[in-house]
């Protein structure tokens, strides 16, 4: 069995011209947030609408808020992006001047931009208006989501040259960047947004009813040193990479967490680094009130770690379910999410 680093070639560390991060070994983030928002004041600000005999234009970007983030795990890149945007726009119909507004509330890498949603309102209606408002609707929201999609091109491509390093034979020639295919994770436990709810103690609540309880056990492979699983599964930005949504995190003794868009919540009861995770940890969909015990112990070898998982109480209509959303959701999307891979044996 290989050592670290050793035989394996998944372990050869290659030289790097800078001689940091070598074959982009550890999580990187680069802020993309000040580009982005250049950029998309760029391509909307002043963008002219026209077809069918119909001309309006964007006259204005009266809010912009969000942020972007570029991320890269052995080369893997991993783009962050969630924008809340309202467009003002003006036309004019039978002499008319029309203005409105145009609101893009959730531009993020969780939809495809076909996806996105853009509402389109006016300022004041009459029937000029509502025309201009339908032609807005049906070529309008079109023309504008081809300029979120260069922008979104355009992120990917002018980070990704930043974030994947040439190797050391490359360093005078010219550097081709493979695209790698990028996995978006459609969680279960994140089908929509929810409203998030206060994670609270369970030994405040009082259960009145027996449930079958049944207690799940597994040890899962990765092919990594154990601070990094131990940061995968703890620090917030590794944690939104894997779980691909809104992440909540205190992490010390008696602090909360939710993840998956509020659906898993729980506080962390022990953290030792590196070594152990102990949670109490529900599902939004259990009843009211009741927790189950989470247990992560990290155990290095000498070529991976193996991660062993007990979980007490959980109801035993769901363990099934339980089981097999750790194993999608948690295992898979880390292993995905920062090429830690898999065993076969």
């Amino acid at each position: 069995m290989a050592k670290w680093g050793e035989g394996d070639p998944r372990w050869i560390v290659e030289e790097r011209p800078d001689a940091t991060n070598v074959n982009n070994w550890h999580w990187t983030e680069k802020n993309a947030t000040p580009w982005s928002k250049d950029k998309l004041q760029a391509l909307l600000d002043g963008f002219v609408i026209s077809g069918h005999g119909q001309e309006c234009k964007i006259t204005k970007i009266e809010k912009m808020e969000g942020e972007a983030t570029a991320n890269n795990r052995k080369g893997k890149l991993i783009f962050f992006y969630e924008w809340n945007i309202v467009l003002l726009w003006s036309g004019r119909c039978n002499d008319e001047e029309v203005t409105g507004k145009v609101t893009i509330p959730n531009l993020s890498e969780e939809n495809d931009v076909d996806e996105v949603e853009l509402t389109v309102s006016l300022d004041s209606s009459n029937a000029a208006s509502e025309k201009l408002k339908q032609f807005m609707y049906n070529v309008g929201r079109d023309k504008l989501r081809k300029q979120l999609d260069t922008y979104i091109r355009e992120l990917k491509a002018d980070f990704a040259k930043g974030l994947i390093l040439p190797k050391k034979d490359e360093a005078n020639g010219t550097v081709t960047v493979k695209k790698d295919k990028e996995t978006v994770f459609a969680s279960g436990f994140n089908k929509k947004k929810i409203d998030l709810e206060t994670v609270t103690d369970p030994a405040s609540k009082n259960v009145g009813c027996k449930m079958d309880l049944k207690t799940l056990q597994t040890v899962e492979k990765f092919q990594c040193r154990a601070n990094e699983l131990y940061d995968a599964l703890t620090r917030e930005d590794m944690v939104t990479a894997f779980t691909r949504g809104y992440v909540k995190q205190e992490l010390f003794k008696g602090g909360d967490f939710v993840y998956f868009g509020g659906n898993i919540s729980g506080k962390y009861q022990e953290l030792e680094p590196n070594k152990k995770i102990v949670q109490t940890w529900r599902y939004k969909q259990w009843p009211s009130g009741h927790y189950s015990t989470v247990t992560m112990e990290l155990k290095e070898q000498e070529d991976h770690t193996e991660l062993h998982l007990t979980q007490t109480m959980i109801p035993a209509a769901e363990y099934e379910m339980t089981r097999q959303n750790w194993q999608r959701y948690y295992w898979d999307s880390i292993r995905s999410a920062f090429g830690f891979g898999s065993f076969l044996y």
